[in-house]
């Protein structure tokens, strides 16, 4: 019970929403025009009303979001914390700034925890393990690498979009760091046995520097739920590390030239005239099934398999914008009379994997490989963004236009963006992303969710010590031998979904290439760019989307794209009306921009 106190006592966040929990609970589904006081009410109050209510969901939940936002994939493996927090003083050219090192890959310190010892998207093994002196604490990313976002308001100050996208985050920028750092550390070895030897000897002698000037240097003292990460339980991580200092760094070694040149591979293979920009990385994207299929790829290889670049790689590139993943009980699939097809849903930009436990389980075998990865961050994880609210808008909103545009939405739109519409649509956007899954890649990610979580696997959460079964059920009915469920057959998701718009204001830019900036140049797309800036987190009020135009000097945030530079970043799609159930829905508003710029300010209220 202490520690459970504990650890209610860490995660709380805001004792006023928490006690008007229930009174809210009841505006959490309703972010309709119609359904709220914003007829008669005032937008501010409005959005107070979804701030308290969405603090006192979390509130409510402070465990399941904690391991959400902080807790590594892994159980065992990843970056030394040791040899992560080094990184910056072994290759200091490579890395960010003082106060945090990964700004360079996008990764942010949350000013909502300032003592956190490193920046929001990482966490160690000590968090989760057991026994916290029970072994060398590795760094692996959190969800809250890619899901948790940000906006600046107009004072200057930060809002967190808890379940949105971290439009910043570059995965491959870090990776190719790392390789960087490695490059310099090892210089002029010739052997593998030899770059081991040169890198311990470099780590550790860095480490006795650092460590000499500051004994809190890797954990900064930290507390956490009961848990001292102190000067003493630094020290013990130390002398566990130097225990065993080569093993542990000729591991590094390896799982670093496996992430990296596995990238490698899978842009040689489908990123043919692209190389450049790839291997930069774009901030806030990601080819998720060509990130796992690679490093499937270069392992299988590494054991001594000859693999086939075309069955084990993507067919096509798969890059696309990381998505948000609040309300995932709008995505939820349910189950069809008979209890034999999942319909109606489904998570990812085509939903291919349809059941929330395995959709969580996939972005954890996305960054980690093997099988060691922490089930009880997909199970947290799911219990948390089954109905976490999305955020309000933080700006002004024209009621009386939004209300104009809360009738045209729901005459052209609401029929496909509504919840449970399990429906791909293919209306013109480029498919790279919707064919980059195979029948092979299906079959092993299916086959990897069958050796991690079986139906029969039981584990234990902490710190209740409840014991669950998160794979032998889904919505009460058994997935014994129902393995082929976990993953679609992806001949039958040749579109993109139409997902719920909650939030949609935090979620640009649109299609899933993120090839278009603002909301107003999905509607009318006789006016989208070609090229605009990705990565700021100022926000064009006007347009709805986060600041684009190169022109512009309000921060110095963002990099350039360019839809033109690859067919896979195309900005066509969702640009000429359609017909849905014999009904012609209007996409294309550009003969209409009043009625455009009506339902963008409805879409605020989203």
């Amino acid at each position: 019970m202490a520690v459970a106190a504990s650890l209610m006592r860490a995660f709380s966040r805001v004792s006023f929403a928490a006690c008007m929990a229930l009174a809210m609970r009841a505006c959490l589904d309703a972010p309709a025009l119609a359904q709220t006081t914003l007829s008669n009410g005032d937008w501010r109050a409005e959005q107070a009303k979804r701030l308290n209510a969405l603090d006192a969901y979390i509130s409510r939940k402070p465990i399941a979001y904690r391991w959400f936002a902080d807790f590594p994939f892994s159980r065992t493996d990843g970056a030394p914390f040791i040899i992560l927090k080094l990184l910056p003083k072994l290759a200091p050219e490579e890395w960010g700034s003082a106060n945090n090192f990964l700004d360079v890959a996008g990764l942010f310190v949350d000013e909502r925890d300032p003592t956190y010892p490193i920046a929001r998207g990482f966490g160690w093994t000590g968090l989760a393990r057991e026994d916290p002196n029970g072994g060398v604490d590795y760094a692996a990313m959190s969800c809250g690498a890619c899901h948790i976002g940000r906006v600046r308001l107009d004072d200057g100050s930060l809002r967190y979009l808890d379940g949105g996208v971290n439009a910043q985050f570059n995965l491959i920028q870090y990776r190719v760091r790392v390789i960087n750092t490695i490059k310099k550390i090892t210089e002029g070895a010739a052997t593998l046995e030899e770059k081991v030897e040169r890198a311990t000897q470099e780590i550790v002698s860095t480490l006795d520097k650092i460590h000499a000037q500051d004994k809190n240097f890797f954990y900064r003292n930290y507390t956490f739920a009961g848990r001292r990460f102190d000067a003493a339980y630094e020290a013990r991580q130390i002398e566990l590390f130097k225990q065993d200092a080569a093993a542990i760094v000729g591991k590094y070694l390896a799982r670093a030239g496996l992430e990296f040149f596995s990238l490698l591979d899978l842009i040689s293979k489908n990123y043919r005239g692209f190389e450049e920009q790839m291997t930069q990385g774009l901030g806030g994207m990601v080819d998720a099934a060509g990130v796992g299929a690679s490093m499937a790829y270069v392992a299988a290889e590494a054991r001594g398999e000859i693999p086939d670049p075309k069955t084990y790689l993507p067919p096509t590139p798969g890059i696309a914008d990381i998505m948000a993943v609040w309300e995932q009980r709008k995505r939820r699939p349910r189950w069809s009379a008979d209890h034999t097809q999942l319909v109606d849903g489904g998570a990812q930009w085509t939903g291919d994997i349809p059941i929330p436990i395995f959709s969580g389980l996939a972005a954890q075998l996305t960054l980690e490989s093997g099988p060691d990865v922490d089930i009880r961050i997909a199970a947290f994880s799911e219990d948390l963004l089954r109905d976490l609210p999305a955020p309000a808008y933080p700006f002004p909103v024209d009621l009386t236009l939004a209300k104009k545009g809360a009738a045209l939405f729901e005459e052209n739109c609401a029929p496909c963006h509504r919840p449970h519409n399990g429906k791909v649509y293919d209306l013109g956007a480029d498919l790279s992303r919707a064919r980059a899954v195979s029948e092979t890649i299906a079959k092993n990610v299916r086959d990897s969710f069958a050796k991690i979580c079986p139906p029969t696997k039981v584990i234990e959460m902490p710190p209740s010590g409840d014991r669950i079964a998160p794979c032998a059920k889904f919505d009460g009915v058994s997935l014994e031998n129902r393995a082929d469920l976990s993953m679609a057959d992806p001949n039958k998701r040749e579109g993109y979904n139409a997902l719920p718009l909650g939030g949609v204001w935090a979620q640009a830019p649109y299609l899933h290439n993120g090839s278009v900036p603002t909301l107003y140049h999905l509607l009318v797309p006789r006016e989208r760019p070609a090229v605009f800036v990705k990565g700021r987190l100022d926000y064009d009020k006007k347009l709805v989307g986060f600041s684009w135009e190169p022109a512009q000097t309000l921060s110095r945030e963002g990099y350039r794209f360019d839809t033109t530079s690859f067919l896979a970043l195309s900005n066509k799609g969702h640009d000429k009306d359609v017909v849905e159930d014999g009904k012609t829905l209007k996409l294309d508003w550009s003969n209409d921009v009043a009625g455009a710029m009506a339902i963008v300010e409805y879409l605020k209220t989203k």
